[in-house]
């Protein structure tokens, strides 16, 4: 485990150690140094024989969970490229994962990116940080360094921004919102025989949410011939469901909206829905985001309680997934391979291809190599759409909409048809 591993496993033992001065570690570095080269330099020799890939991601506060989820994809697929002989361009050099904790805010999130730049001059790449917000201001730093930074965050302003060191593989929360209503109101009317006219809308003023939620209410709704009968916008975490699921049952939508970032929000909503009569088989439930995936939200709401709620996500352990789903089944003991752990699996990947095909440990080259890329095999047959090319702006075209459901207590994939493993249910009421 290095040194950064065990402060992101461990961040009150690091917040716990003393700040060095500047010039104090300078010295210590040089004498540190000599100590090192008078014993063969093999510390020195190892440590520059590596590739440094980072994740950074919460990995405590209420989305730790989710960086833990992250940090199981990136390992996996670190170990892999190692165990199948490094980075061959570059002789076989082996790389290393560095891992800092994006903690539970925007500001612990940036100033953890300022750590890994700082303390981690030599990286090629990395990826997160989850939540849109904390990416927003993690690549503020990793962007002024110029390393390449990947993500799963939906927001659209991460790539509104003309950086040129970012890469949006999800849809982004704008191209999610304009593909939700059609997608959904057409999954209604095949169980149904009828559209839905009216619909609920609950949401928290993350930066994602409030990114999918404002063309929704501003042309999407009216668009697709939906009227919202409530609206409630809270802030996370959540304290309490009361009021606002009192609102929608007095509101009555055929559907409901309901955009949340973590697993205690979203438990504490449909606990609620349930104890006023609003379940899943009554009242339908699309939601947004990797957190409605994640396994312990099964176990901590029950199957009886999340059965027929959806989630729009950026990718799933679908069809043309099955060899790496089983691999990191059996490896990690997780149940499934969600959103999470395949992203950051797949970002490990590209910034692997890239360096293959750059073939020099420059991450400027890295850069130019990824805004390059145009692929629809390998790596590029992992991510929804098939194709691995971006926009000048650094957003992934042809990214495509996941919308994944709890069925029977486990979360399937049931759009799109090509990596959908089962067929929508949507109650008929």
């Amino acid at each position: 485990m290095t040194e950064d591993r065990e402060r992101a496993a461990s961040p009150a033992r690091a917040a716990s150690v003393p700040a060095m001065p500047r010039r104090a570690a300078l010295g210590l570095g040089l004498g540190a140094g000599a100590a090192v080269f008078g014993m063969g330099g093999l510390r020195a020799q190892a440590q520059e024989s590596t590739i440094k890939f980072a994740l950074l991601a919460p990995l405590s506060g209420p989305w730790a969970r989710q960086g833990q989820l992250k940090q199981l994809g990136a390992e996996m697929a670190v170990d892999e490229i190692n165990q199948s002989g490094g980075i061959k361009a570059l002789g076989g050099r082996k790389v290393e994962l560095v891992i800092f904790d994006a903690g539970d805010s925007a500001e612990k999130a940036k100033n953890a990116a300022q750590r890994m730049v700082a303390q981690h001059p030599d990286l090629i790449g990395g990826s997160g940080a989850w939540l849109s917000s904390f990416t927003l201001a993690v690549t503020e730093v990793t962007e002024r360094a110029e390393i390449p930074w990947l993500t799963l965050s939906y927001s659209d302003a991460i790539t509104s921004r003309g950086f040129r060191y970012v890469f949006q593989m999800s849809p982004t929360a704008d191209d999610q919102a304009t593909k939700a209503l059609p997608t959904i109101l057409d999954m209604a009317q095949r169980a149904t025989g009828k559209k839905p006219t009216t619909v609920g809308l609950i949401s928290g003023n993350d930066a994602s949410a409030v990114s999918f939620m404002r063309p929704m209410r501003a042309t999407e709704l009216e668009r697709n011939g939906l009227k919202p009968v409530v609206d409630e916008t809270y802030t996370p975490p959540l304290s309490d469901a009361t009021s606002i699921v009192q609102r929608v049952r007095g509101a009555r939508p055929q559907f409901l909206l309901c955009i949340t970032s973590n697993v205690p929000d979203t438990k504490l909503l449909l606990d609620k829905f349930a104890e006023y009569r609003l379940g899943g088989d009554r009242l339908p439930k699309i939601g947004n985001g990797g957190a409605l995936g994640a396994p312990e939200l099964g176990k901590v709401v029950g199957p009886q309680v999340i059965d027929g709620l959806m989630g729009i996500v950026a990718n799933w352990g679908g069809k043309g997934s099955e060899e790496i789903s089983k691999r990191f089944v059996e490896r990690t003991g997780e149940p499934w391979l969600n959103q999470d752990s395949l992203m950051t699996y797949v970002d490990m990947m590209i910034l692997r291809e890239a360096l293959e095909r750059a073939g020099v440990a420059d991450r400027r080259k890295v850069n130019e190599v990824i805004h390059g890329f145009d692929m629809t095999d390998g790596v590029a047959k992992l991510s929804p759409g098939g194709r691995l090319k971006f926009d000048d702006r650094g957003r992934r075209v042809g990214a495509e909409l996941v919308i994944i459901q709890w069925q029977s207590g486990k979360p399937v994939a049931v759009y799109p048809p090509a990596i959908a493993t089962a067929e929508p249910i949507w109650p008929n009421t």
